[in-house]
């Protein structure tokens, strides 16, 4: 059994092919490339000869394949209008691999953001887009796996709260009892991401009079700091400067609340566990680690997922599509209940929307 995974992430998409539950392939390609090349990537997909494929699946939709696929599903898996489009390499990437995944019949198939999933209560949805895209569904997944191994528990067992600190985006998740819960999704998360600024104010959005996609990735730690995007390294070498140690103050307040949140959601989690680039900074990973064993009084893990260099939605991805597949991970599959996902990521919104 053979299957792949694909993250879009906002600096690189990443690729997992796993054999019988074994990593064989480990990829990564800059987001730029993808959105210039797409070719490359589909070829190095397609070459694995993989059963399944997950691909880049963007905010989600109801498990589909890409031959059911519509002009609507795609929209909504991007949140982009046309005219921006050619704003943001990843999400021109996306729907470059898209459209030639298609093209060539591969056998890829879409899956959930957190909103979609039948075990988080619809009360916790309302007015709410972004409670984790599919990336984020799929890194949620590959923490329940990677609990249950290292405790030697059943998937039933399992109990945490994820804290996700990408490049772009921050989110956490909460799990109870094995199923994904909740979730804090980037764009709703209280406090500064690396590049994004996190929960925008309504009154800031207001003063801002036309908020454009590009915006949803600015005004971050490292904006706040410099005015620029570094690379994240770079920052952690300077938090002795004090816009660097400002900023990261304030991206850590977040973390805070947002696991906070969670863990009311959650009361009885065995552990807060971190993912994310940001995260494999030593640094910057013992930092957050410190604050909150003093705070929560939890022991505080990084996810370790399966072997290789590429990101853990990749893996999650990859677990997703040999469990749908029937393969080594169809009883986390099926007890995640991502079969089970239903609905548009817009069905709660009880705002007037333009779209």
């Amino acid at each position: 059994m053979r299957s792949i995974g694909v993250d879009p992430g906002t600096k690189s998409f990443d690729v997992i092919g796993l054999e019988d539950g074994k990593v064989k392939l480990d990829l990564s390609f800059p987001s730029e490339v993808v959105a210039e090349e797409p070719s490359r990537i589909v070829k190095a997909i397609e070459d694995f000869n993989a059963d399944i494929i997950i691909g880049p699946s963007g905010y989600g939709v109801p498990l589909k394949h890409i031959k059911d696929l519509t002009e609507r599903d795609r929209f909504e898996m991007t949140l982009v209008r046309e005219d921006e489009m050619k704003e943001i390499p990843v999400l021109i990437g996306l729907q470059k691999m898209i459209n030639e995944m298609a093209e060539k019949n591969m056998n890829v198939w879409f899956i959930p953001g957190i909103i979609h999933l039948p075990t988080v209560p619809e009360w916790r949805k309302y007015n709410k887009i972004d409670m984790g895209t599919a990336d984020k569904m799929a890194i949620t997944v590959l923490g329940i796996y990677d609990q249950a191994r290292r405790l030697g528990i059943e998937y039933s067992e399992v109990s945490f709260v994820l804290l996700e600190v990408g490049f772009g985006y921050n989110y956490a998740g909460a799990v109870k009892n094995g199923k994904i819960v909740d979730g804090i999704g980037g764009t709703i998360f209280p406090g500064p991401a690396y590049v994004n600024s996190g929960a925008l104010d309504g009154e800031v959005a207001y003063l801002m009079k036309s908020v454009k996609k590009k915006h949803l990735f600015w005004g971050g730690a490292s904006i706040i700091a410099t005015g620029k995007i570094l690379p994240p390294e770079e920052f952690a070498k300077r938090l002795d400067e004090e816009p660097f140690a400002k900023a990261w103050e304030a991206m850590k307040d977040g973390f805070l609340k947002a696991v906070a949140s969670e863990l009311a959601v959650v009361s009885d989690a065995r552990e807060i566990i971190l993912s994310g680039r940001l995260m494999r900074i030593e640094e910057l990973r013992k930092d957050v680690k410190d604050l909150f064993e003093d705070k929560f009084g939890l022991p505080v893990v990084k996810l370790k997922g399966l072997e290789g260099k590429a990101k853990e939605a990749a893996q999650g991805s990859a677990i997703i599509g040999d469990g749908l597949a029937g393969g080594e991970f169809r009883e986390l599959v099926e007890h995640v209940e991502i079969k089970k996902s239903y609905g548009s990521i817009l069905d709660y919104v009880k705002l007037p929307l333009n779209v």
